[in-house]
C-alpha cells in the first residue's frame, strides 16, 4: 500500500497518499469504539459485525441514515470540525431508538474538495465520539476527494446506523391512549436541523461568530451553534429496560408538529401548556434576532426538547425517576388528547 501513487491523479486534484494519511490518522479513534461484535480494523472492502441474538428470540434490524446539513456551514466558519461527527451519529441512533433499537455499528461517508488528513482525522474523532456515546462500533467509512465539486476548504458528512431490536418489543404507536403523558428529554441547543433558517437569520458568513454574547450566557454564537446533538441512547435504553413505553418521537426537523405526530396513532394528538415548555435562550435569540412567528419556531426547531416519551400516567413518575438517574433532566411535556390531530400548544 506505502508504494500506491499516482503522479497523474495527484496533478487531477486528488492524492490518494492523502488518504492512506487519513486512514493512519484515524485508526487510533476507531480502536475506541469496538464492541464485542465488531470482527476487523478499518480498511477492508466491508464492515464485519457478529450479531450475538442470545437475548434477542426474534431480532429485527433497524436501519438510519442522516447528515449534518449545513450546520457543517458554522464548522467552517469557526474552522472546528471535531463535534460535528457527534451530530452524524446522533441523527442516526436517535432515530432508530425510537421504534426501540439498540445501535450496533455506524459507518460514515465524508466527501471533502481537498483531503487534508489532520482535518479527516478530527471529523472521524468527532465520529468515534458519537459511536462511543451510542455504544456502536465504526466498522468502517469512506473518504471521497473530489476536487472540482466541493470547494477546496468544504466538504460534507453522512452517516448509516443499524441497530436490532427483538420484534415483540417493537415500539407499537397505536399502544397510545388517551390521557397517556408525554415526558420530554431536554436538546443541547439546536441539534442539526434548521441552519439554513439560522444562518439567514444571524447573517454568519457577515458577522462575529465568536464573541461572547451575554443572552447565550456569555458564549459565543459559534460556540453555541457548534453544540453537538444529544445522544439519547444510554438513558432511553435503560428506560426501555424498566418501562412499558408506547412511543418515542425523535424532534428533528419540521419540530414539535412534524415530529411527535409521527408516533401518535390516528385521530389522536397531544396538548401542551406553553409555559411548560423549557426553551433554550438561542430559540429565543432566533426568534427576536429574525421576528421569526412562534408557530414557525415550533414548527422548525427542537425549542429545547430533543426527544419525547409517551408512558401510562402511572409509569410517568418512574420515567422520569429513571430519566434522571441516566443523567437527563426529563419533565412532563403534555397529554395524549382524543379526535384532535397533531400538536396543541396552548
Amino acid at each position: 500500500m506505502a508504494k500506491s501513487f499516482s503522479e497523474s491523479y495527484k496533478e487531477a486534484g486528488v492524492d490518494i497518499t492523502a488518504g492512506y494519511k487519513s486512514v493512519e490518522m484515524m485508526k487510533e479513534f476507531v480502536a475506541k469504539t469496538m464492541t464485542k461484535g465488531a470482527l476487523q480494523d478499518i480498511g477492508g472492502f466491508g464492515g464485519l459485525f457478529e450479531l450475538d441474538i442470545t437475548d434477542t428470540p426474534n431480532p429485527v434490524l433497524v436501519s438510519g441514515t442522516d447528515g449534518v446539513g449545513t450546520k457543517l456551514k458554522i464548522a467552517f466558519l469557526m474552522d472546528r470540525h471535531d463535534t460535528v461527527g457527534i451530530d452524524c451519529v446522533a441523527m442516526c441512533v436517535n432515530d432508530i431508538l425510537c421504534v426501540g433499537a439498540k445501535p450496533l455499528y455506524f459507518l460514515d461517508y465524508i466527501a471533502c474538495g481537498k483531503n487534508y488528513p489532520e482535518k479527516i482525522a478530527e471529523i472521524v474523532k468527532g465520529v468515534s465520539e458519537g459511536c462511543i456515546q451510542s455504544d456502536a462500533a465504526l466498522i468502517g467509512g469512506e473518504t471521497a476527494e473530489m476536487p472540482g465539486f466541493y470547494p477546496e476548504d468544504e466538504y460534507d458528512l453522512a452517516g448509516f446506523a443499524v441497530g436490532v431490536v427483538d420484534k415483540s418489543k417493537i415500539l407499537n404507536k397505536d399502544n397510545v391512549k388517551e390521557g397517556d403523558v408525554v415526558i420530554a428529554l431536554p436538546s443541547s441547543g439546536v441539534h442539526s436541523n434548521g441552519f439554513s433558517l439560522v444562518r439567514k437569520v444571524f447573517d454568519v458568513e457577515n458577522r462575529d461568530i465568536h464573541s461572547p454574547i451575554t443572552e447565550l450566557e456569555g458564549k459565543s454564537l459559534g460556540e453555541t451553534l457548534l453544540t453537538p446533538t444529544k445522544i439519547y441512547v444510554k438513558p432511553i435504553l435503560a428506560l426501555l429496560d424498566k418501562v412499558k413505553v408506547k412511543s418515542i418521537a425523535h424532534i428533528t426537523g419540521g419540530g414539535f408538529y412534524e415530529n411527535i405526530p409521527r408516533a401518535l396513532p390516528k385521530n389522536f394528538g397531544v396538548a401542551i401548556k406553553r409555559e411548560d415548555i423549557r426553551v433554550l435562550p438561542i430559540f429565543e435569540l432566533i426568534a427576536s434576532t429574525g421576528g421569526i412567528p412562534e408557530r414557525d419556531m415550533f414548527n422548525t426547531f427542537n425549542m429545547g426538547v430533543g426527544m419525547t416519551v409517551i408512558v401510562s400516567p402511572e409509569d410517568s413518575q418512574e420515567t422520569i425517576a429513571i430519566l434522571k438517574a441516566n443523567g437527563e433532566d426529563a419533565y412532563i411535556l403534555g397529554q395524549v388528547v382524543k379526535d384532535s390531530e397533531g400538536v396543541t400548544i396552548l
